[in-house]
């Protein structure tokens, strides 16, 4: 699943957007891009799942239509 984070604007927003969404899918493999504000998640948590994590967060995710 790819996701585009308007605010995630560094790694420490980064490592904070991997830790929301291993605490709902421990397993899950994230690679963030902060530069171009983008992750790759490879999880067994629905998006809607990862949407809900990461809005809790303070990083609400939309889409990557990338």
């Amino acid at each position: 699943m790819q996701f585009y984070i308007e605010n995630m604007t560094c790694f420490g927003c980064a490592r904070s957007v991997t830790k929301a969404i291993q605490s709902v899918d421990t397993g899950a493999v994230v690679n963030a891009d902060p530069e171009n504000r983008r992750i790759d998640v490879e999880t067994s948590a629905t998006r809607a799942e990862i949407e809900a994590v990461l809005a809790e967060a303070g990083y609400p995710a939309t889409r990557d239509a990338a």
